[in-house]
């Protein structure tokens, strides 16, 4: 099966919950903003993943996500991670009390993230069906919460074809589930297959239901990557993506179906822009789709910076900021 990123930083993030996270701040930070978010054709969110190594250190409470965002960052859009409050999803008094939060801070709940629930593109029938029912809590949970969606997974094993109609099936069961509670179901590119921007977007065209859609993601693109040679993150770091699919050309399959994005980043050069993806070129192509939902900011590097803290990633706080900077930009340029 191919490793999945998020679930295997998870089982090993807590082993480095003590090191430090302190980092150098860049010069292009202290300069101006060109643009405020206000000016943007989009609206602006933060994923809830970007404050990772605050959230498993203990330094920061998942309560105080709203808070955070909307203070340290001047961000409204809270995207949640299931990982995050895992054992909440029927705690009704955790979830009012978030949902408080929120609205105390002027933010707006966009959906919660679900990972480590089952694959729901598995052939065999009764896992996919336990799969489909441990969403349902997840569901249940957006709709306390005023999440108009959750964010799900569709990865599988087999053929393509089996694979998606096995995806098809899962996400038909929980868009009727929904339903009940006007709650969509959109799919991220993140794990294995889903990768394929062309495979993800033919389930999509496939299904052709107005309830689902896709998260689409500037970063996930690695449809082949070698094995750790062992359980660590350190392991992790040193594997190699043998095939990625080309970003540019998987934003474009699934931006038409899009029901957000995620402007993924990792590190910065000495200007600010990004060294993995060119965000003006993703924005021009996200603007001339006519997309002007929410573009949630996932920085990923601090999580990095927890395991290595002498690497050049930013911080957490920091990254997000760097972030914010180029996608109001680069979001102006488009």
């Amino acid at each position: 099966m191919t490793l999945n990123r998020r679930d295997f930083i998870t089982r090993t993030a807590m082993g480095a919950a003590g090191i430090g996270l302190a980092t150098a701040i860049p010069d292009f930070l202290y300069a101006k903003a060109e643009n405020p978010s206000k000016d943007l054709f989009f609206k602006l969110a933060l994923s809830q993943f970007s404050l990772a190594s605050q959230f498993w250190s203990k330094k920061l409470d998942p309560l105080d996500f709203p808070m955070k965002t909307k203070t340290a960052f001047g961000i409204e859009g809270l995207d949640y991670c299931s990982m995050f409050f895992a054992d909440k999803a029927k705690d009704t008094k955790f979830l009012n009390e978030l949902k408080k939060r929120s609205a105390d801070n002027g933010c707006y709940n966009l959906r919660i993230m679900v990972d480590g629930e089952g694959v729901l593109g598995n052939l065999d029938v009764a896992e996919r069906t336990k799969a489909i029912e441990n969403h349902y809590k997840w569901i249940d949970a957006a709709a306390l919460l005023g999440c108009p969606m959750i964010r799900v997974n569709v990865e599988g094993d087999g053929n393509p074809e089996e694979v998606a109609k096995a995806a098809e099936d899962s996400l038909a069961k929980l868009i009727a589930y929904g339903s009940k509670s006007k709650i969509d179901v959109i799919v991220e590119n993140h794990v294995g297959i889903s990768c394929n921007g062309a495979w993800l977007a033919g389930v999509m065209k496939s299904l052709n239901n107005k309830h689902c859609g896709t998260l689409a993601d500037f970063g996930n693109f690695c449809i082949n990557r070698t094995k750790p040679e062992a359980q660590t993150i350190d392991a992790y770091m040193k594997t190699k993506c043998l095939e990625e699919y080309d970003r540019y050309k998987g934003i474009t399959e699934l931006i038409p179906y899009a029901k957000g994005v995620h402007a993924k980043s990792h590190t910065f050069d000495a200007a600010g822009n990004d060294t993995e993806t060119d965000f003006y070129k993703m924005f021009g192509i996200i603007k001339k789709s006519g997309f002007n939902g929410w573009v949630s900011i996932e920085y990923e590097g601090g999580l990095f910076k927890m395991y290595a803290p002498q690497s050049n990633y930013l911080g957490d706080d920091a990254g997000v900021l760097a972030t914010k900077k180029l996608v109001e930009k680069a979001g102006k340029a488009a």
